[in-house]
């Protein structure tokens, strides 16, 4: 059997996801947008049991789905869906002096990341994991 293209092509989407999300944010770097896109997942993540934030990778692509559980501390407090400003705040916590996530950047990285999956799949999943994850995601 060959291997799957979604296996095949992982970084070639993977790049694709970067460039539309920078664009989307009006970024100049992938590798700021990088670190804007890690740390909105682990933002999310945060929010999630361990058994919600694996169904929630199952939805991403390959390269997506590695970034969300990069560096996860399983052992860290789950916490609950805060206001937008306060988990933007957290966004740019992660590597704070070398982050340059926008005011938007949960709602960028939402609006680049339904580009990239199954919107169906996504929003089904999104429906059964805690409230305030439908509009974390929003676009």
């Amino acid at each position: 059997m060959p291997v799957p293209p979604e296996y095949a092509r992982a970084s070639d989407r993977f790049y694709e996801y970067l460039v539309d999300a920078r664009e989307t944010a009006g970024l100049w770097s992938t590798h700021v947008t990088y670190t804007m896109t890690q740390a909105v997942f682990q933002t999310f993540r945060r929010r999630l049991s361990t058994q919600e934030a694996i169904a929630f990778a199952n939805v991403l692509p390959i390269g997506l789905r590695a970034l969300f559980v990069t560096d996860w501390d399983t052992n860290e407090p789950k916490k609950p869906f805060e206001d937008r400003a306060t988990m933007t705040q957290e966004v740019k916590s992660l590597r704070s002096e070398h982050n340059f996530s926008t005011e938007t950047a949960i709602q960028d990285v939402a609006r680049a990341l339904r580009r990239h999956v199954d919107e169906e799949a996504f929003d089904r999943l999104l429906a059964r994991l805690p409230e305030g994850a439908v509009e974390f995601w929003k676009p």
